[in-house]
């Protein structure tokens, strides 16, 4: 099947697609990459999302019109990307997230004794917040003060709320305007299971990135940076009841396990699951600081050049792993809501009085990021990975690849370009993945990632409307 994948990020720098075909289901996955590109957004279409993101307030109006505004770029998009190819099957569209709120008050009771029969990195979740907690109090008594994570509601919430999480770019416009069914909304059902709606890569990472023998971790770096921990399969296929078998028909050269094996029974050794969750900031920092040391007239630094130049206070980096975000538990998730203006402002204001360069800010804020990656790996993995994968545009980034490679010592730091899947364009390809099993009515989210009560079919199909049919 032809499947179209599309995604903007939180660096919210243009659409990534990629024209995929599929084949399998999930041991037997295969995906053959066709065309992939990105198509940036006008100019000022970016900084209109940009600001909503920020929190600008709009007019129902004029959200709507955004919606369908980015929904047509996505279209366009879709459109582009089949230029010289077959007419794709199926489009899958995360769209564009201007706005995510993770659970509340969850029942951390429930959650602790999920964890216990599945592994998941959320047990005991509510001794981690209670140390989240103390690590607040110790955090006050730094110079850089722990900003809240997201903007108090004008409303009160009951102690115990869903997450919330609004992606604009509706399914139903896309459909309509390329012809082809769309499959977009992908978190809403995760979320509605009790999950955080992301990160929702790592089933599909499972599927086609787990390997036999080596343990990895796949390191994605968008705006935000997310990890999914993969055992090595021979580890958990010898954990499995008598030898139990991941469903499935047959599997691919490299090989794969489901991502929704069945959990062992209490007499047999306790495999542990594929993993996942936010590691903190991405790209969306160093964006951010590049964008206001050049007055507008750079959004990213090129292969971390900029930064290469200065050297890093590694001072300042220790003290910002301090703040709460890094010592809570997953699951756990972020975004621009946490990781915003008013928090490069703060991380500027530190730097100051430190007298740092601007070279030496973006090295600092470079290595923030490769160090809250492997302080994510040391505090909540079972135990270091073989290898770790790289991907999204932070992957092209030699600076903050470098910068990594010298936090995880001898732990090679490649990219899932080594692996034989497009490193550029994976978060795209598992849109399309996603959608297809959407189709086919496999689910899509882990539970010991995302949180979520269950696995679940994610996304609404959206069908292409026929007059007088």
């Amino acid at each position: 099947m032809l499947v179209i994948g599309l995604i903007s990020g939180t660096s919210v720098d243009g659409i990534d697609a990629a024209l995929v075909n599929i084949s399998g289901s999930t041991t037997d996955l295969t995906v053959d990459l066709l065309a992939g590109r990105t198509y940036p957004y006008p100019a000022d279409l970016r900084e209109q999302i940009l600001a909503v993101c920020g929190g600008a307030s709009l007019s129902m109006e004029a959200l709507a019109d955004l919606d369908d505004t980015i929904a047509y770029h996505f279209a366009q998009a879709a459109i582009a990307i089949q230029d010289g190819h077959p007419a794709a099957d199926l489009i899958g569209s995360h769209g564009q997230t201007v706005y995510h709120r993770p659970p509340r008050g969850e029942r951390r009771e429930e959650r602790g004794e999920r964890g216990e029969e599945s592994g998941d990195v959320g047990a005991g979740e509510a001794e981690g917040v209670e140390g989240v907690e103390e690590a607040r109090e110790d955090v006050q008594d730094l110079e850089l003060k722990p900003l809240p994570p997201f903007p108090p509601s004008p409303f009160p919430l009951p102690s115990h709320s869903l997450g919330y999480s609004l992606q604009l770019g509706r399914g139903a416009t896309i459909a309509h305007a390329t012809g082809i069914p769309t499959v977009s909304n992908f978190r809403a059902a995760d979320i509605a299971a009790g999950g955080h709606g992301a990160p929702l890569v790592p089933a599909v990472d499972v599927a086609l990135l787990s390997h036999p023998t080596n343990s990895r971790c796949i390191q994605n770096i968008g705006g935000i940076g997310n990890v999914a921990y993969l055992p090595a399969r021979k580890e958990r296929q010898e954990a499995m009841v008598g030898g139990q078998k991941a469903e499935g028909r047959g599997q691919r050269a490299e090989g794969s396990i489901s991502p929704h094996t069945p959990h062992p029974t209490p007499h047999t050794p306790h495999p542990t699951p594929p993993l996942g969750w936010d590691t903190g900031p991405g790209n969306v920092l160093i964006d951010l600081a590049v964008h206001h040391f050049s007055h507008g007239t750079q959004t990213y630094d090129r292969n971390g050049a900029w930064a290469a130049s200065g050297t890093p206070c590694s001072e300042l980096v220790a003290q910002w792993l301090q703040q709460p975000f890094f010592q809570l538990l997953p699951p756990k998730s972020t975004g621009r809501e946490l990781y915003s203006e008013a928090y490069l402002e703060q991380c500027l204001a530190d730097a100051r009085d430190r007298a740092l360069s601007e070279a030496d800010i973006l090295a600092t804020l470079t290595d923030f990021t490769a160090a809250s990656i492997a302080h994510s790996y040391r505090t909540f993995l079972p135990q270091l990975p073989d290898q770790v994968l790289l991907c999204g545009g932070g992957s092209k980034n030699l600076y903050l690849k470098q910068r990594l490679q010298q936090q995880l010592g001898t732990i090679p730091v490649l990219t899932t370009d080594d692996a034989g899947l497009n490193a550029e364009f994976k978060e795209a390809i598992a849109f399309a993945v996603l959608a297809y099993w959407r189709q086919h009515g496999v689910p899509g989210n882990l539970p010991a990632v995302t949180g979520a009560a269950s696995a679940v079919l994610l996304g609404e199909i959206n069908q292409v409307s026929r007059r007088g049919a």
